[in-house]
């Protein structure tokens, strides 16, 4: 974070390409600088030029008689290795690389480019960019950038992909009076990416909001961690194009990166509470109304209008939406009868009809407010000779004061309404053009709100309620790797499965036709009869499957045929036999599967199966590791659900056997990495249960080859279950220590609630206020990715408010910075259990943690009168060193 203190908060600036020539990069970035407002100073570097705008010139950065923060490079691709090793001699900390002809050009850019970050790194300077615009810091009147305008200062955090984009949004924020607490093009992302700036931006508090237009994602791990990090504090908000096969190509060829699948993007911005939008409208509708109103409760919205034509709009677009029109109370429709003209509406949308005045408005409103069912207001207003737009605005903002429902509005014209909009607006009520874009931006706050459940939802590392088999499918995927093939048969594949607890029908292998008649009568037919090759994945293509097999004979003749027609088809294949498998006919076919993403890596599918997979395409995509609320989740937006749940007379299917079937899949796909592609289609359900019936695995032989980390492959780090220990206090007292849980967070507060000032202000160093804020907001709901918070729990009768349950009883956190080579160790014990070791346990156990974890660097503050963390300290071979009012203890793990 300090390195980019420098690039945005930088007292030296050197323009590198500095220009005195009209319509060049070099002279748009002098004048915006110096032009501007900003405070710091600026050295134009140029080889041609003694003097730009009359400032001395220097031909290279190192003459530069000043330390530089901020290095700006806008010279031509083949200049900028050298510049960068003269910006890491002359102690340059950071450097925004203006120029294109990179990772976007081809193989000799993207070499290129790796050639500069590798001096960059060796230098330990944070790169913005290549092919960049540069950035605004409004507050500052610091315009590092080339555009011909300057942003508005406010609490909004822009981070753009696309350079032009990002000049065209800067005209639009200007005629919408949006403001910025950053605005960043951040390019081809060699060094800074979306995650860096996310973490910084979180931080600020003069950011309440963060915006992404993203064509492409590199880190992907990192940008999840982000944002689950700052999501639930502050909106992020995601433009991500590249939905279609052609804008994924466009974005991939910009970019020089992956695009990766448009549903994986989705499913990953859900999971880490981000609010996706579609259109560059949507991104900033949505950030107006999440800075200005308080979140919906529901999904229930009331529309108000003077107009019935407005009234249809809204409620076509609400019927298309994640929302719903809010259905009346009785009473409701009752007190607005008493108070309208007897011709309105009579219903939501609620027609005032065209000479509604701001009394009729303001009346309608606050009984619309006192309605259980509505959990928002959308006003809409069309401009009517009778009409008063601002004084209904003014009455509007009146209102909001006392609800803290959400209220919108959409004030429809042009210059007649203006006033209106602005009094609105003046009064934090977002105005809208038209009832498409609020309904819009409602619709994506609700879906915010959706999303950020599930922060809350942390799958272990362990699965619990099953005990797979992980031995005996490590054996079997060994064994397919020795005999040098990338796929399973379909035997194995159900044999994987069957190890994970899944159902499989009852089967067996067949080399000869005598056997496939055995088999077939031992299972009991009908029976149904596929051919078994590593070499044939598309087996019906071939006629390689015979269904409904009810006879002895059958068998026989539908063994002879299979393998006939293989040998005609593909003479070559290494065929095991033919596979014999009970015949299963269930109401429903399902597919389950996992595809690995180059992107975010495995992930799961769930959804209609069988020959419709292809047809009506109803499927949801989630990330595993899931628990059973996750896996209702995907179950829940499938369209099928609502046939699996149970229509007029159909019965409804054994649904806890589909959320146990997603639960142990998902965590087959944390245990093998080995696995690139797993698809279970169909699943055959009904009312008795469900069956696989087919199934296919390709193995991921980069991973086979390469190895890796466990759960490396996962981009969502799951609970740490192995990290649960038992100790027994100096008393004799048996404690466990685990990770802590979101659902943990009433014992914690209980906790700290009967800390002593003394063990607060030790814990706080010396700081007690709004300590309650700090715990509820930041220390139950983590990310397990990049920091690890640790409980010790007590079984005592005499335990807080006399007590026989589990109490938390200590804390202890350890808090990775974002790159993850240092981190923060910060520990608590309740006054009771103090002295009994626990202390000394905490620090063994965190430091074991982290040398796990490969950090490299480990510190600690605390108060000087703390002579116990003292002793602990130097015993351990910290470094102890003396900031004034306190200590920090520095350790550098080997």
């Amino acid at each position: 974070m300090k390195n980019l203190d420098k690039l945005f908060k930088p007292k030296t600036i050197a323009v590198i390409g500095a220009s005195n020539s009209k319509g060049s990069v070099g002279k748009a970035f002098m004048d915006n600088l110096v032009d501007g407002g900003y405070r710091g100073k600026v050295f134009p570097v140029s080889i041609k030029r003694k003097r730009v705008k009359n400032i001395k010139a220097y031909k290279s950065i190192k003459d530069i008689p000043k330390k530089i923060d901020l290095a700006i490079i806008a010279t031509p691709a083949r200049t900028v290795l050298e510049i960068i090793e003269d910006c890491g001699q002359a102690g340059v900390e950071t450097a925004a690389i203006i120029s294109s002809g990179f990772s976007e050009t081809g193989r000799k850019g993207v070499a290129m480019s790796k050639k500069i970050l590798a001096a960059a790194r060796k230098f330990n300077i944070k790169i913005l960019g290549p092919n960049c615009l540069g950035f605004i810091i409004p507050s500052a009147n610091l315009n590092a950038s080339f555009a011909n305008k300057t942003a508005r200062p406010g609490r909004i955090a822009f981070i753009s992909q696309s350079g032009a984009l990002g000049a065209s949004i800067l005209d639009w924020s200007i005629k919408n009076n949006v403001g910025f607490s950053y605005f960043v093009s951040i390019g081809e992302m060699l060094d800074i990416g979306f995650h860096d700036l996310i973490d910084y931006f979180g931080r600020d508090p003069n950011t309440s909001s963060i915006l992404i237009y993203m064509e492409s994602l590199k880190e992907a791990k990192k940008f999840i961690s982000a944002a689950r990090a700052f999501s639930a504090t502050k909106p992020i908000v995601v433009l991500k194009v590249g939905r279609s096969e052609e804008g994924a190509q466009a974005a991939r060829s910009h970019t020089g990166s992956l695009t990766g699948n448009d549903a994986i993007f989705s499913a990953v911005f859900e999971r880490a509470g981000i609010v996706r939008v579609d259109t560059v409208d949507g991104l900033f509708c949505t950030a107006k109304l999440l800075a200005m109103q308080n979140r919906p409760k529901n999904n229930r919205l009331a529309v108000i209008t003077n107009a019935g034509g407005p009234g249809v709009i809204a409620a076509d677009a609400i019927a298309y939406s994640s929302i719903r029109l809010a259905s009346l109370e009785k009473k409701t429709i009752k007190r607005l009868n008493n108070i309208l003209p007897s011709a309105w509406s009579k219903r939501n949308p609620i027609d005032l009809l065209g000479d509604a005045d701001h009394l009729r408005y303001r009346e309608a409103i606050k009984i619309c407010l006192e309605d259980k069912n509505v959990d928002g207001i959308l006003t809409i207003l069309t401009p009517q000779s009778m009409t008063d737009p601002e004084a209904i605005a003014r009455e509007l903002v009146k209102v909001s004061k006392n609800t803290k429902k959400t209220l919108l509005a959409s004030w429809m014209g042009g210059e007649s309404v203006a006033k209106g909009i602005k009094r609105l607006e003046a009064g934090n009520i977002p105005a809208y053009i038209s009832p498409e874009d609020a309904i819009s931006s409602f619709a994506s706050v609700y879906d915010y709100s959706k999303n950020l459940n599930l922060l809350n939802e942390v799958p272990s590392t362990i699965p619990q309620a099953f005990s797979p088999r992980i031995k005996k499918n490590k054996e079997l995927i060994n064994s397919v790797i020795k005999d040098n093939r990338d796929s399973l048969t379909e035997a194995e594949a159900k044999e994987l499965l069957a190890n994970y607890k899944i159902p499989v029908a009852k089967s067996g292998l067949a080399k000869t036709a005598r056997e496939a008649v055995k088999i077939a009568s031992n299972i009991g037919f009908p029976v149904v009869m596929k051919i078994l090759s590593p070499d044939i994945v598309h087996k019906t293509d071939i006629g390689g499957v015979k269904l409904n097999v009810n006879s002895k004979k059958e068998a026989y003749k539908a063994f002879r045929g299979i393998m006939s027609s293989v040998k005609r088809h593909n003479p070559q294949a290494d065929v095991h036999g033919v596979f014999v498998e009970k015949m299963i006919n269930k109401r429903y076919e399902l597919i389950l599967g996992c595809q690995k993403d180059p992107i975010f890596g495995p992930a799961l599918v769930f959804g209609m199966g069988g020959l419709a997979v292809e047809i009506f395409k109803d499927i949801r995509v989630g990330l595993p590791p899931l628990n059973m609320s996750l896996s209702m989740r995907m179950i829940a937006n499938t369209k099928i659900y609502k046939l699996l749940k149970g229509f007029r007379n159909i019965p409804r299917v054994d649904l806890p056997a589909i959320q146990f079937l997603l639960y142990k899949f998902s965590y087959l796909m944390v245990d093998f990495p080995e696995i690139k592609e797993f698809d279970v289609n169909p699943f055959a359900i009904d009312e008795y249960g469900g069956v696989v019936l087919d199934a296919k695995v390709i193995l991921d032989r980069k991973i086979i080859k390469e190895g890796g980390k466990p759960y490396s492959h996962l981009v969502i780090s799951p609970y740490p279950k192995e990290y649960v220990i038992k100790y027994k206090l100096k008393n004799g007292q048996n404690i466990k220590i685990r990770p802590i849980r979101p659902e943990d967070e009433p014992i914690w507060m209980e906790m700290f609630d009967n800390f002593s000032k003394e063990t607060l202000r030790q814990r706080f160093l010396g700081q007690t206020k709004n300590i309650s804020s700090y715990i509820m907001q930041r220390c139950t709901k983590i990310d397990y990715g990049r920091e690890v918070v640790l409980i010790a729990r007590i079984k005592d009768k005499k335990s807080f408010k006399g007590s026989i349950e589990a109490k938390v009883i200590g804390v202890v956190e350890l808090a990775s910075s974002p790159f993850g080579e240092e981190a923060e160790f910060t520990s608590a014990v309740a006054d009771r259990w103090q002295n009994l070791g626990l202390e000394s346990k905490f620090t063994d156990y965190i430091l074991e943690i982290a040398k796990k974890r490969k950090i490299k660097h480990i510190y600690a503050k605390f108060l000087k009168d703390n002579k116990v963390m003292h002793h602990i300290f130097k015993k351990r071979g910290f470094n102890i060193i003396d900031e004034g009012k306190i200590y920090r203890a520095e350790l550098s793990i080997k």
